[in-house]
């Protein structure tokens, strides 16, 4: 019996190639305690018995279905009256969204049937359109604003030590810049000057901050790395953190705290 339950452990290697899971990942789950390694070989491994890949099993299934990490606790740890709750929930969610979906497509189906391909596009085009447009959301961009007393310098700082891509500048009639926007991938921030009119000030004037900035990086060691070498004031070093990114922080030149981070659970982390 021992040597048949020592045959059915599986080392943290063997469990990635299998399931197609990073290793990072499987350390997440570890660290959060959502799915903890039976036990460890004399050498220190990892090892996995039939009990933690049956709930990693169920833990994948709930995250296929759209569950954050959260609510994959609540499934696996909930009541079935509890469970059955938020899985009708998440269902009404799902079953919405696959409504719309549906009804856009018949009108695509019936739309493409009835349209003359050489001639003027049919008027129930109008009524296709106005369902996509009604499947968008009603946001269109996301920009976020920081405060800065030195926007010229804040303007520097984050384009050559955070890697920040340069925006447009703006300046007033004296030639101080007064509004500057940076890129980070598909975003922007833009720096504000201080407005006593607005009561905007900067941190480093309040000796305190109410906004952080997170920005999500292709490597977040490389990038960690590269902020040092550069001057970054570095908050903390890249960690694992609970909720699912692994991220470090570090101040700029005025103490607005940024976050550079990536998803535990890509495939391609490093």
């Amino acid at each position: 019996m021992a040597q048949h339950e020592q045959r059915r452990r599986w080392r943290i290697g063997e469990i990635a190639a299998a399931t197609g899971l990073t290793v990072r990942t499987l350390h997440h789950y570890e660290a959060i305690g959502l799915v903890v390694p039976a036990t460890r070989s004399p050498a220190g491994h990892r090892l996995y018995g039939p009990e933690e890949v049956d709930r990693l099993y169920r833990v994948s299934m709930w995250r296929m279905l759209g569950l954050s990490l959260k609510q994959v606790r609540t499934a696996l740890e909930a009541e079935p009256a509890e469970l059955h709750d938020a899985l009708a929930q998440h269902l009404d969610q799902v079953t919405a969204r696959a409504t719309q979906q549906q009804h856009l497509r018949a009108q695509l189906l019936a739309l493409i049937e009835r349209i003359d391909p050489q001639g003027d596009p049919s008027p129930d085009l109008l009524n296709v359109l106005a369902d996509i447009v009604k499947l968008q959301p009603q946001t269109t961009r996301r920009i976020s604003i920081l405060v800065y007393a030195d926007v010229e310098a804040a303007y520097r700082y984050l384009i050559e030590v955070f890697g920040l891509g340069p925006g447009e500048t703006s300046r007033d009639h004296q030639g101080v810049m007064h509004h500057a926007v940076v890129h980070a991938g598909d975003g922007e921030v833009w720096l504000h000057a201080e407005s006593a009119t607005f009561a905007l000030s900067s941190p480093q004037r309040l000796g305190a901050s109410t906004a952080t900035i997170a920005v999500l990086v292709d490597d977040v060691d490389e990038h960690h790395r590269n902020a040092a070498r550069a001057g970054a004031r570095i908050r903390y070093e890249p960690v694992d953190q609970p909720y699912g990114y692994r991220e470090y922080g570090a101040l700029d030149l005025e103490n607005h705290l940024w976050s550079f981070m990536r998803p535990l659970e890509e495939r391609n982390a490093s």
